[in-house]
């Protein structure tokens, strides 16, 4: 399985990190040894002083497709997720300074946190609200009708690059609030009232 990760999908999340607006999806991709396996801690890797927390929706799909239409793409996902896209922030600075491809700080062992998927008919896609409790305090606390390009536009668009297959994995991208974790950092993710995933930092 693969999984394909995009950036840049909420305003203010873009704004936070002073990047530029796009003018399409930036997709990058994960391998599947960045899953990090379930009930283990989420380990600092020694390569970074920098990591962040990201939280995002994720959409599991269930069949092969390639170049899907939009109005078709809810056919190709019955489940939806929530996980976090773990970011070394200091590698990819300096990878995006001197233009080079940033998969060190986005791709590593343990940098994909993929916690419950739920039935995608208890949702509204369109306004699906999401939390990351960081010890206690959300940090992070996003709604799906910001997004810049929706669940479905996105499983379209990354399906004119790739071949999607069964049980491949989209993250969505990661509303405002991201930030550094530390040792001892509890991280709890809720999907609409519910607790998707909680992980510690070690």
């Amino acid at each position: 399985m693969k999984i394909i990760c995009i950036g840049r999908n909420y305003a203010k999340h873009i704004e936070e990190l002073a990047n530029e607006r796009p003018e399409n999806p930036v997709v990058f991709m994960k391998p599947d040894s960045a899953i990090l396996p379930k009930r283990n801690p989420f380990f600092i890797p020694p390569f970074s002083n920098d990591v962040h927390y990201e939280v995002e929706v994720l959409v599991k799909i269930n069949k092969v497709g390639k170049h899907i239409s939009t109005k078709f793409a809810h056919k190709y996902y019955d489940t939806v997720g929530l996980g976090i896209d773990f970011t070394a922030r200091d590698v990819q600075a300096e990878c995006k300074k001197k233009g080079l491809p940033w998969e060190k700080a986005k791709a590593f062992d343990g940098s994909a946190i993929i916690g419950e998927f739920y039935p995608k008919e208890e949702f509204n896609l369109e306004n699906l609200s999401f939390q990351l409790h960081k010890n206690g305090e959300v940090v992070q606390d996003g709604n799906t009708e910001s997004m810049l390009w929706k669940v479905d536009e996105l499983v379209s668009y990354v399906s004119q690059f790739f071949t999607l297959k069964k049980g491949d994995i989209i993250f969505t991208g990661t509303p405002a609030g991201v930030g550094k974790v530390v040792e001892n950092d509890v991280l709890t993710g809720v999907l609409e009232g519910r607790k998707a995933f909680e992980i510690k930092v070690k």
